[in-house]
This record gives C-alpha cells, sequence and structure tokens, in this order.
C-alpha cells in the first residue's frame, strides 16, 4: 500500500538508511537529501507529502529549507534534531514545523509521529481548511484569514472574492486565464473575462489592507497567480 511520499533530509548515512528502511517497511516511498541545496531541489520537484528534515546540515541548514517550505507550502514537516534545547526545537515549531525528533530517537517512535502528522494534515485538508503562506480559509464556514505576528485577522469578502481565491489556493503558483476563473468560481454569471480583473483588484486591495501584499500577480499574456507574498 502507497501512503504516500516522505523527503527524507538527513546527511548522517547511517541514520538516513534507518529512517529510509523503517519508512519503506511502514509502506511509504521515500527520496533522500544529504543537504538542503539538494534537499530543496527534491521538493520542487517532487512535492512530497511529507518532509522529514534534520536542521545541522550543510550547504542551507534546516530551518532556512523549513522558512522557504513555508514561504510558499504547507506540506507537514517534522524536525530532527541532536540539539535538545528548547530554543532549536521552538524555533522550527514557530516557522511552522508541525512536530520534532530529537536524537538519538527510536525508529518506530519516528514512524509513528510521521503517520500522526499526516493522519492529522490530511484530515484537516478533508475538513475543508486551505492555507497558502500567511492565507487561511475554511471553505465550509467561508472564513478567510490572514496570519500574523498579532494574530488572526478575518478578511471581509464578498462571495465571489471568496471563490477565486479559494479555487487559486487550491493550486498554488499555478498561471490561471481569466476564462478559467470565470468558468469555475461564477458559472451562473453572464459577466466577461474582463470581469474577473476588478473582482481580482478588489480582492488584491483586501489583502494588501491587511498586510498580505504580494500574494496577487498578474501573469503577461495569460491572467493570474499567487505568489509568495511580501
Amino acid at each position: 500500500m502507497d501512503k504516500g511520499l516522505i523527503l527524507i533530509v538527513e546527511d548522517d548515512p547511517d541514520i538516513i538508511q534507518i529512517q529510509d528502511a523503517y519508512l519503506v517497511r511502514e509502506g511509504y516511498r521515500t527520496v533522500r537529501a544529504a543537504d538542503g541545496e539538494t534537499a530543496m531541489t527534491h521538493f520542487s520537484m517532487l512535492r512530497p507529502d511529507l518532509v522529514l528534515l534534520d536542521i545541522r546540515l550543510p550547504r542551507i541548514d534546516g530551518i532556512e529549507v523549513l522558512t522557504r517550505i513555508r514561504r510558499e507550502h504547507d506540506t507537514p514537516t517534522i524536525m530532527v534534531t541532536a540539539l535538545a534545547e528548547d530554543l532549536d526545537r521552538l524555533t522550527g515549531l514557530r516557522l511552522g514545523a508541525d512536530d520534532y525528533i530529537v536524537k538519538p530517537f527510536n525508529p518506530q517512535e519516528m514512524v509513528a509521529r510521521v503517520n500522526a502528522v499526516l493522519k492529522r494534515t490530511r484530515q484537516r485538508a478533508g475538513s475543508g481548511m486551505l492555507r497558502f503562506g500567511a492565507i487561511e480559509m475554511d471553505t465550509e464556514a467561508y472564513v478567510a484569514a490572514i496570519r500574523g505576528h498579532t494574530g488572526r485577522a478575518i478578511l471581509p469578502l464578498t462571495l465571489s472574492e471568496f471563490r477565486i481565491l479559494a479555487h487559486m489556493m487550491r493550486r498554488p503558483t499555478h498561471a490561471f486565464q481569466r476564462a478559467d476563473i470565470l468558468d469555475a468560481c461564477l458559472p451562473e454569471s453572464d459577466a466577461l473575462a474582463r470581469t474577473i480583473d476588478t473582482h481580482i483588484a478588489n480582492l488584491r486591495k483586501k489583502l494588501e489592507d491587511h498586510g498580505a501584499g504580494g500574494y496577487l500577480v498578474s501573469v503577461r499574456g495569460i491572467g493570474y497567480r499567487l505568489a509568495q507574498g511580501e
């Protein structure tokens, strides 16, 4: 049974071999990276279901890898560290890590944590939650918000704006044509595709007003896409 793809990022060959063996035995597919740059390349190309990420890595450390991932993606990530100090662990969690493991660890506990994090995030995704950078949406409750250092600010979106943003957040970084957005989000409307420009302009201003500028960008000759924001 294929339970998903795990990106294992670890520079110790003995540890990564153990991690790989136990995860494969559990039914996961795996891909390995021994440094941060290789990890980012694998992540961009393969879009793993979860990242098992060591903090102390060559070239780019694990904190920077997590920071780059979180700019555009909400991929579940478990930090692994040999340093037991709370500062290292909490730094990772503040940046958006879903859990942490301290070396030396029990491989069976590692697998249990991977299973638990994936179960939790998949349940969250199934409940209608969407996240991209600082933006989060509950498509069942019709609530959109911006997460910031001072808390959570609700976005006052119209129904059309909400539908457009949710549609784009389901495919982060994808370039959407105006006609595609119109068909997907306003199927009952007789409006022209250019009407989307007005909705996007209003949506962009509301995001900017709530500290989330730079997320909606124009793609010349095509339409619009979501970017990492400012």
